[in-house]
Protein backbone atom coordinates (compact mmCIF):
# COMPACT_ATOMS: atom_id res chain seq x y z
CA UNK A 1 0.00 0.00 0.00
CA UNK A 2 1.43 3.22 -0.94
CA UNK A 3 2.21 6.00 1.47
CA UNK A 4 1.05 9.66 0.16
CA UNK A 5 2.94 12.85 1.03
CA UNK A 6 2.08 16.23 1.01
CA UNK A 7 5.42 18.55 0.92
CA UNK A 8 4.92 22.08 1.60
CA UNK A 9 7.62 25.33 1.01
CA UNK A 10 7.38 27.73 4.14
CA UNK A 11 6.12 30.90 3.96
CA UNK A 12 7.00 34.03 2.52
CA UNK A 13 10.34 35.30 5.45
CA UNK A 14 12.04 38.53 5.47
CA UNK A 15 14.93 37.29 3.69
CA UNK A 16 12.85 36.36 0.69
CA UNK A 17 11.39 40.28 1.22
CA UNK A 18 15.06 41.48 0.81
CA UNK A 19 16.34 38.90 -1.43
CA UNK A 20 19.03 36.98 1.15
CA UNK A 21 20.52 33.76 1.00
CA UNK A 22 19.04 31.79 3.91
CA UNK A 23 20.03 28.41 4.18
CA UNK A 24 20.66 27.20 7.75
CA UNK A 25 19.86 31.08 9.17
CA UNK A 26 16.31 31.40 10.84
CA UNK A 27 14.41 34.42 9.58
CA UNK A 28 11.04 35.03 10.47
CA UNK A 29 7.80 34.78 8.66
CA UNK A 30 6.22 37.85 7.23
CA UNK A 31 2.50 39.35 8.17
CA UNK A 32 2.28 38.09 4.47
CA UNK A 33 3.73 34.73 4.76
CA UNK A 34 1.49 34.02 7.88
CA UNK A 35 -1.29 34.61 5.92
CA UNK A 36 0.04 32.21 3.22
CA UNK A 37 0.30 29.77 5.19
CA UNK A 38 -3.41 30.25 6.54
CA UNK A 39 -4.63 30.06 2.91
CA UNK A 40 -2.95 26.47 2.72
CA UNK A 41 -4.46 25.53 6.02
CA UNK A 42 -8.27 26.17 4.86
CA UNK A 43 -7.28 24.26 1.30
CA UNK A 44 -6.03 21.40 3.25
CA UNK A 45 -8.51 21.47 6.15
CA UNK A 46 -10.15 18.91 4.71
CA UNK A 47 -7.10 16.37 3.99
CA UNK A 48 -6.72 13.84 7.14
CA UNK A 49 -3.19 13.46 7.80
CA UNK A 50 -1.64 10.68 9.80
CA UNK A 51 1.95 12.69 10.29
CA UNK A 52 3.55 15.46 9.85
CA UNK A 53 7.39 16.26 9.79
CA UNK A 54 8.96 19.74 9.57
CA UNK A 55 12.50 20.85 9.02
CA UNK A 56 13.52 22.49 12.14
CA UNK A 57 14.54 25.71 11.38
CA UNK A 58 11.70 28.46 12.33
CA UNK A 59 10.09 29.77 8.97
CA UNK A 60 9.20 25.83 8.56
CA UNK A 61 8.33 24.77 11.80
CA UNK A 62 6.48 28.42 12.42
CA UNK A 63 4.39 27.62 8.82
CA UNK A 64 3.51 23.71 9.82
CA UNK A 65 2.41 25.35 13.24
CA UNK A 66 -0.68 27.61 10.93
CA UNK A 67 -1.27 24.91 8.74
CA UNK A 68 -2.10 22.39 11.74
CA UNK A 69 -4.42 24.86 13.26
CA UNK A 70 -7.58 22.76 11.92
CA UNK A 71 -5.90 19.42 12.62
CA UNK A 72 -4.83 17.83 16.18
CA UNK A 73 -1.85 16.38 15.55
CA UNK A 74 1.84 17.08 17.05
CA UNK A 75 4.85 18.22 14.26
CA UNK A 76 7.99 15.77 14.18
CA UNK A 77 10.95 18.25 13.58
CA UNK A 78 14.36 17.19 11.65
CA UNK A 79 17.43 18.05 10.25
CA UNK A 80 16.89 15.83 7.75
CA UNK A 81 14.32 18.44 5.94
CA UNK A 82 16.61 21.67 6.69
CA UNK A 83 17.39 23.83 3.43
CA UNK A 84 20.37 23.56 1.85
CA UNK A 85 23.42 25.23 3.64
CA UNK A 86 25.09 28.32 1.87
CA UNK A 87 28.28 27.89 4.18
CA UNK A 88 28.93 31.77 4.35
CA UNK A 89 27.21 32.61 1.75
CA UNK A 90 24.27 32.82 4.14
CA UNK A 91 23.13 36.59 4.96
CA UNK A 92 24.18 37.40 1.39
CA UNK A 93 21.88 38.97 -1.46
CA UNK A 94 20.99 36.74 -4.21
CA UNK A 95 22.88 38.37 -6.80
CA UNK A 96 26.60 38.51 -4.44
CA UNK A 97 29.95 37.17 -6.03
CA UNK A 98 33.39 36.92 -4.91
CA UNK A 99 36.22 35.54 -7.09
CA UNK A 100 36.04 32.31 -5.67
CA UNK A 101 32.09 31.69 -6.60
CA UNK A 102 32.21 33.32 -9.88
CA UNK A 103 34.88 31.00 -10.98
CA UNK A 104 32.60 28.08 -9.20
CA UNK A 105 29.08 29.66 -11.49
CA UNK A 106 31.61 29.97 -14.66
CA UNK A 107 32.35 26.15 -14.61
CA UNK A 108 28.63 25.39 -13.54
CA UNK A 109 27.99 26.72 -16.67
CA UNK A 110 30.21 24.71 -19.32
CA UNK A 111 29.03 21.22 -17.65
CA UNK A 112 26.39 19.11 -18.79
CA UNK A 113 22.99 18.08 -16.97
CA UNK A 114 24.09 15.69 -14.94
CA UNK A 115 27.79 16.86 -13.86
CA UNK A 116 25.44 20.50 -13.27
CA UNK A 117 23.43 18.19 -10.97
CA UNK A 118 26.55 16.51 -8.94
CA UNK A 119 28.24 20.22 -9.03
CA UNK A 120 28.21 22.25 -5.76
CA UNK A 121 27.82 25.58 -6.56
CA UNK A 122 28.80 27.44 -3.39
CA UNK A 123 31.94 25.68 -2.29
CA UNK A 124 32.53 22.15 -0.71
CA UNK A 125 31.23 22.45 2.10
CA UNK A 126 27.67 22.72 0.83
CA UNK A 127 25.16 19.86 -0.79
CA UNK A 128 24.88 19.48 -5.04
CA UNK A 129 21.41 18.80 -6.29
CA UNK A 130 22.15 15.49 -6.04
CA UNK A 131 23.00 15.05 -2.48
CA UNK A 132 20.21 17.47 -1.18
CA UNK A 133 17.41 15.21 -3.50
CA UNK A 134 19.42 12.41 -2.31
CA UNK A 135 18.62 13.40 1.44
CA UNK A 136 15.13 14.39 0.72
CA UNK A 137 14.14 11.09 -0.98
CA UNK A 138 16.25 8.17 1.61
CA UNK A 139 13.86 10.27 4.11
CA UNK A 140 10.59 9.98 2.38
CA UNK A 141 11.27 6.43 1.79
CA UNK A 142 12.04 5.67 5.00
CA UNK A 143 8.79 7.13 5.86
CA UNK A 144 6.76 5.15 3.13
CA UNK A 145 8.13 2.23 4.58
CA UNK A 146 7.06 2.86 8.46
CA UNK A 147 4.00 4.65 7.30
CA UNK A 148 2.21 1.98 5.41
CA UNK A 149 -1.07 3.82 3.61
CA UNK A 150 -0.83 6.72 5.84
CA UNK A 151 -0.67 10.51 4.76
CA UNK A 152 2.19 12.49 6.09
CA UNK A 153 2.22 16.23 5.57
CA UNK A 154 6.04 17.35 4.97
CA UNK A 155 7.07 21.16 5.17
CA UNK A 156 10.51 21.99 3.93
CA UNK A 157 12.07 24.93 2.21
CA UNK A 158 12.15 25.39 -1.85
CA UNK A 159 15.95 24.75 -2.49
CA UNK A 160 15.43 20.90 -1.24
CA UNK A 161 12.17 20.65 -3.01
CA UNK A 162 13.26 22.12 -6.45
CA UNK A 163 16.35 19.66 -6.07
CA UNK A 164 14.09 16.61 -5.94
CA UNK A 165 11.47 17.42 -8.35
CA UNK A 166 14.26 18.14 -11.12
CA UNK A 167 15.63 14.26 -9.84
CA UNK A 168 12.07 13.30 -10.19
CA UNK A 169 11.20 15.03 -13.24
CA UNK A 170 14.67 14.32 -14.99
CA UNK A 171 16.37 17.39 -14.83
CA UNK A 172 19.75 15.75 -14.91
CA UNK A 173 18.97 13.97 -18.17
CA UNK A 174 17.76 16.61 -19.96
CA UNK A 175 13.84 15.68 -19.90
CA UNK A 176 13.00 19.46 -18.19
CA UNK A 177 15.09 22.85 -18.15
CA UNK A 178 14.65 24.17 -14.70
CA UNK A 179 11.88 23.93 -11.67
CA UNK A 180 10.80 27.32 -9.31
CA UNK A 181 9.09 26.36 -6.01
CA UNK A 182 6.97 29.51 -4.53
CA UNK A 183 6.36 30.26 -0.88
CA UNK A 184 3.95 27.77 0.13
CA UNK A 185 3.82 25.82 -2.79
CA UNK A 186 3.12 22.35 -2.39
CA UNK A 187 3.11 18.94 -3.97
CA UNK A 188 1.83 15.77 -3.96
CA UNK A 189 3.49 12.48 -4.07
CA UNK A 190 3.11 9.22 -3.49
CA UNK A 191 5.39 6.06 -2.72
CA UNK A 192 5.27 2.96 -2.52
CA UNK A 193 8.60 2.84 -0.52
CA UNK A 194 11.31 2.55 -3.75
CA UNK A 195 9.68 4.68 -6.77
CA UNK A 196 7.94 8.19 -6.30
CA UNK A 197 4.79 9.22 -8.36
CA UNK A 198 3.92 13.25 -8.29
CA UNK A 199 0.20 13.09 -8.39
CA UNK A 200 -0.10 17.10 -7.64
CA UNK A 201 1.84 20.00 -7.93
CA UNK A 202 0.48 23.92 -6.50
CA UNK A 203 2.50 27.34 -7.00
CA UNK A 204 5.05 25.16 -8.37
CA UNK A 205 7.00 26.16 -12.15
CA UNK A 206 8.17 22.93 -14.14
CA UNK A 207 9.63 23.54 -17.52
Amino acid sequence: MDTTFYIVRHGETEANVRKILQGHKDYALTEKGIQQAKEVAVKLKHTHFDKIFSSDLLRAKKTAGLLLLEHKIAIETTKRLRERSFGKYEGKPYEYTDPDLDKLMKKYNTLSRKEQFRFNRYRKETESDEELSSRMLTFLRELAVTYRGKTILIVSHGGIMGATLRKLFGFDEGKINHVSVKNLAYFRLRSDGIDFFVEETSGIEIG
